[in-house]
């Protein structure tokens, strides 16, 4: 396996780590559109880095990552770049006839009169409409295989086939204690995306309703966590589990709540009423002249880079799928989870645990797809594929997932 990895980012840098010790592909490309991000993820590696080579790419041009994918003979196309190059990288892949995968999917538009009810373009929508390409074309593209979604969602694929007979709800809970020494406001993940993600209508899923919209951070809860995380409120939060789910798993109800606190809602919030989560470019005057620059870049540039904050970071960080249903006529609750300790991905990885645990589950998906474990052709959700052999890499990789009895 030859692979193409577009964006050298906190998630792209660790997806490098963890995978230089895995032996099972030839070389993979690390290309950014900062060339010298992409040759410092790569000189990390030090000894490791013999199958590793920086490249340099516009994400958003279609022609050049075909071309680079085509030099480089790559069979696959991982995508590391927030939700915005998404369509782009896809059709790269497609038009190279390569393999595709990504962690986030397809950008959704809300509903232009009842945002707050009815969906309008959902996540992946634009994705799935061109399925019947890849499948004519037989090509894979595995679309949600980070985390959340990805980890969230094989475990629900998991415990439809080994622990329920009927599934009421399948709920994904993602909470954390993490702390970052010096920072009122250093979010974790890149906050381009966090915004995205929660200032969307969030999307639950009903099988007598289908798909529907609510406020964002709507229908608060309080779940609580393991690992010593303990009890945090969540809220709904506009995620791609919501959609996949369904696809594949006769669940009654489908839904992603995010473990966000009181304080970073409110700024969230007020990042909104100001208009500074806005991707619509301002002009803005500068000492040498006029620029345009969207709100959000600003908001994204002036917070630390999250790759950063591994030194500053402490703490631990919990992504899991509640499962509520009925097994041998017997009601049953379970929560299926993956817990990463900073301090531990730091001391192992040298990459900050939210970033470790996004970037691990990408790299024992394309080990399983190199060995043929896992193999299919058309737009596929992790859903679609067995659960165990995913999970048990895992384990394998020093990184075990856990269960709990609700």
């Amino acid at each position: 396996m030859r692979i193409l990895l577009v964006g050298a980012g906190g998630v792209g840098t660790a997806i490098t780590r963890i995978a230089a010790r895995r032996p099972y592909f030839d070389h993979l490309v690390v290309a950014d559109y900062d060339l010298p991000r992409a040759e410092a993820a790569v000189a990390a590696l030090g000894e490791r880095a013999d199958r590793f080579t920086a490249a340099e790419v516009d994400a958003a041009d279609r022609a050049a990552v075909t071309a680079l994918l085509r030099e480089h003979r790559c069979d696959v196309l991982l995508n590391a770049t927030d939700p915005r190059f998404v369509l782009p990288l896809f059709d790269a892949a497609l038009a190279a006839g390569a393999d595709y995968l990504d962690m986030a999917m397809s950008m959704s538009r809300p509903h232009p009169e009842r945002p707050y009810e009815e969906v309008g373009v959902k996540l992946g929508d634009e994705q799935f409409a061109r399925a019947e390409e890849w499948t004519a074309r037989d090509r894979l593209a595995l679309v949600g295989m980070g985390v959340e979604p990805g980890l969230a969602d094989v475990f629900a694929r998991y415990a439809a086939d080994e622990l329920f007979d009927e599934i009421e709800e399948v709920g994904v809970r993602d909470g954390a204690n993490l702390t970052v020494e010096g920072y009122d406001f250093a979010p974790s993940f890149s906050i381009w995306t966090t915004i995205e993600e929660c200032l969307n209508p969030p999307v639950v899923y009903e099988r007598e309703r289908g798909w529907y919209t609510t406020e964002p951070f709507s229908e608060p809860e309080v779940f609580d966590f393991p690992a010593g995380i303990g009890p945090v409120e969540c809220v709904n939060v506009e995620h791609e589990e919501v959609v996949l789910v369904p696809r594949w798993i006769p669940a009654r109800r489908v839904t992603f709540k995010y473990g966000l606190g009181e304080d970073f809602i409110g700024k969230l919030r007020t990042l909104h009423e100001l208009g500074v989560d806005s991707t619509e470019p301002v002009s803005v005057r500068t000492e040498h002249g006029t620029a345009r620059v969207a709100p959000r870049d600003v908001v994204a540039a002036v917070l630390p880079d999250p790759a950063g904050l591994g030194e500053r970071m402490s703490g631990k960080t919990c992504a899991g799928t509640w499962v509520k249903g009925v097994k041998d006529g017997r009601p049953r609750e379970v929560y299926l989870y993956h817990v990463v300790d900073n301090q531990w991905s730091m001391r192992e990885y040298g990459s900050q645990a939210v970033l470790w645990q996004t970037a691990v589950n990408p790299v024992a998906a394309l080990e399983l797809l190199a060995s043929g474990v896992w193999k299919g052709a058309g737009v596929l959700g992790p859903e679609a594929f067995e659960p165990r052999p995913f999970l048990d890499l895992l384990v394998e990789y020093g990184s075990p997932w856990q269960m709990r009895e609700q």
